[in-house]
Formats: C-alpha cells, structure tokens, sequence
C-alpha cells in the first residue's frame, strides 16, 4: 500500500504540473501564439524528455537504438500515436487560447479520459460484443454517457459567461476567448489526446529494454516517452512552421522589435529573453506531467489500471482551480458559476464511473486467469490424470468381462451340437 501512495502522488504532481503549465504562457508578451507554442514546444517534446532521460536512465541512446533493432514495430506505434496525440496537443494549446484553463481543460480531459478506454474496440468493432457479453463495458459506456453530461453542462455554462460578460471584461484574463471555437477544438483535443496512452502502452518494449541496460523501473518509463514525444513534436512542427509562414511571423524568433498585434502598423519592442525564459518553463512543466506519470503508473501495483483516469481527474481538478484564481470566470453570475462547478464535478465523477468499470475489467480477467491456473494446477493435472486413469482400467476390465461372458456364451451354444454330433456317430447304424 505505501507504494500505491506513492503513485498516488507522482499521478497528482503530474495533474499539478499539466493543469498549471499553461500559467507561464500568459507572461509572454507580444509573441504570436505560434511563436510561444512552438518555443515551448522544443523544451517539452526534445529538450526536457532528452535532459531527463540522459539524467536517470542507463545508456538512453544505445535503448532507443536497440529499440529500432528488437523492436521496430514498437517504436514506429509509438512514434504514431505520438504524432496523433500531437493532434490533440496542438488543439489543447488552442482550446486554452480560446475557452480559458477551466473550462478548456474540462471539456478537452473529460473526452479524453473516456475516450481513451472505448477508442481501441471502437476501432476494433467489438464494442458491441462487449457489450453484450461483458458488464464492465456497460459501466464504461455509462461513464461516456456522464462525461458527456458534463461536458453539456460545461459548455451551458461557457455559453452563459459569454452573454453576460462584456467583451473587455472577458478579453482581460482570455484575450481571444470564442466559445464556438473552443468547444471545437476541445472536441477535437479530447479525442486526440488519447492518443498519448496508447502510445505508451504500444512503447512498453522500450522500457523493457531500458531495464536490461540497468535502468531502475521507476525511470524505465523515460525512455519510451522520448520516442512518443518525438510523434508529437513533429506534428506540432510542421502546423506551427505552417503558420508562421503564412502570418508571417517567424522574424520574431529573431528580433526584438516586432510588429504590434494589438495596433496594426505600430512596431513595439519585446523582452526575447524574458519570453523565451517564459515559453521554456511553460514547455518544460507540460513535460512534467508525464515524467511524474510514467513513475506513478510503476508503484501503482495491482491498481495501475487507474493510473490514466487518476492522471485526468487531477488536472481537471488544478486547471480549474488555476482557472478561478486567474479570475477567468470574474463577473460571471452564481448561477453561472454553479453549472459551471456541477459540470466539473460530473467530469471527474465520469473519470471515476470509468475507472470502476476498469477495475471491474481487471477483476474479470484475474478470475479467469484464476480459474485457467486452477485447471492447470500441477496438484489438479494429476488428479484428472489418475482419474483417466481409473476410467481406463474400469472400462478395460468392462470389456474383458463383456469378451468372456460372449466367449462363455458361445461356447454353450456351440457345445449341444457337438454332443449331439458325438453321440450320433457312437450309435450302431440301423437299416432301412
């Protein structure tokens, strides 16, 4: 149990570090957003998972390569989901940009932590047949149905700050909010960022080899999240190049004089240092969220089955906390603010609902594992094995008792002709 607490805290340092890593970006001034994201995106998707790796783990380089070799199958999954999950990366970057940290992360996580558990038998087509022949499925779908109330209930509330709350005053703590796009995108981002577990789970291989290096199990999960982050970044790349050369931004990286976004044909001068400063801790917290998850998931023993939705319920949870601290949802009604705190709630209800069914699942498949280890048990091999045994001596003497009793039967039907014939020659002949 000490080593489940354990999990417990990596799973909610990780929720920590991901539901406040949007709080630097908003220290960044004037950059465009393409800018700050793909600034930020070098130092958690290359930099920090390269620094952390080297740090903690045995021969990172020799692992990755050695994965490419044993297991290519592995790393190219993983590279994949890597880059779908960069999909959802990229639309979570802009569903903050758009809704703010609350509600954004609300909505986009909530889709994502059910999402994540009925995405692979979606794709499979057997989510019907589990359905029908498996009850945990049932519980699952019945966590789908309350996450999708709360995101009903998130974006009735989303819609209502926007009808009672003047531009200027919502444009203070979200500059561009716009409901319609950031439910979009959120919609999008929930579905993609999915991605992210399965591309750890396709990566395992990797943190087996990085274990034959010598590498402790607590950082073993470090190697594979490089090769799943590379995906990511080259998503994120080619979007962000895309546009900055359509807005034609990409100076910026370079300059400190730039042109004024908030007043077309003004020029304006901007901190690069303190921007790029603030992009890098933004990128590298995002990082963080991952390195504590990958530990928490190796100390969660038996329970690791709730590792995902563990991970998602505390970002909810720390994104809207950072949401109301950064007075995103100032003048806004209490009754506004009510949806929006019921809505929340049944988000993370849902991730719980999710994790029941999970665990139901786990059960399942220990009791059937249980009941196949019985049957081959050496102790019950043996026994039905003596049992055959028996039955094929029984059924051996049934038929040496039927053959005798068919011979003994044969033999007095046969024996009154013979006595017959016998006499009849003994007999003195008599004529005609």
């Amino acid at each position: 149990m000490p080593e489940v607490a354990f999990g417990v805290i990596f799973h909610w340092l990780g929720g920590l570090a991901s539901g406040s890593f949007y709080v630097p970006y908003k220290a960044v001034k004037k950059w465009s957003w393409e800018v700050y994201w793909l600034a930020g995106g070098f130092f958690s998707w290359i930099i920090a998972p390269l620094v952390m790796g080297t740090l903690l783990t045995q021969e990172l380089w020799p692992t990755i390569s050695q994965g490419f070799a044993e297991a290519p199958g592995a790393m190219r999954w993983a590279f994949l989901f890597g880059m779908l999950w960069g999909i959802g990366g990229l639309t979570f970057g802009l569903t903050m940009r758009y809704l703010g940290m609350s509600l954004g992360m609300a909505v986009a996580l909530g889709l994502c932590t059910v999402l994540g558990t009925v995405m692979p038998d979606i794709f499979k087509g057997t989510i019907i047949s589990n359905i029908q022949t498996q009850p945990p499925y049932v519980v699952i779908l019945l966590g789908l149905g309350v996450c999708l109330l709360g995101v009903i209930l998130a974006g009735i509330a989303g819609m209502s700050k926007e009808r009672e709350m003047p531009d200027d005053v919502k444009k203070e703590s979200i500059k561009e909010f716009n409901f319609v796009k950031g439910i979009s995108v959120a919609l999008i981002s929930g579905l993609f960022s999915a991605c992210m577990a399965f591309g750890l789970q396709a990566a395992e291989p990797i943190a087996e080899i990085s274990m034959a290096h010598g590498t402790e199990k607590l950082w073993s999960g470090l190697p594979k999240l490089v090769v799943v982050l590379w995906g990511g970044f080259t998503t994120n790349f080619i979007w962000c190049m895309f546009l900055l050369l359509k807005n034609k931004t990409l100076y910026q990286f370079f300059t400190t004089t730039i042109k004024d976004p908030d007043a077309p044909g003004r020029t304006v001068k901007v901190n690069w240092i303190w921007n790029l400063f603030f992009s890098a801790l933004a990128g590298t917290t995002w990082y963080f969220q991952f390195f504590f998850y990958s530990m928490g998931e190796t100390k969660m023993g038996e329970y690791q089955f709730s590792s995902w939705t563990l991970h998602m319920a505390s970002i909810i949870i720390f994104s809207s906390l950072w949401g109301l601290a950064l007075n995103e949802w100032k003048g806004a009604s209490k009754f506004t603010k009510f949806i929006l705190g019921v809505g929340i709630f049944t988000l993370i209800y849902s991730t719980i609902v999710v994790g029941y069914g999970n665990l139901m699942k786990q059960e399942g498949g220990e009791a059937n594992a249980q009941e196949v280890s019985a049957a081959l048990d050496p102790e019950g091999v043996e026994t039905a094995t003596n049992a055959i045994e028996e039955a094929a001596t029984k059924a051996a003497d049934a038929v040496d008792a039927a053959a005798t009793e068919i011979k003994d039967a044969a033999i007095n039907a046969v024996q009154p002709n013979v006595e017959t014939q016998s006499n009849a020659e003994a007999a003195p002949a008599v004529a005609p």
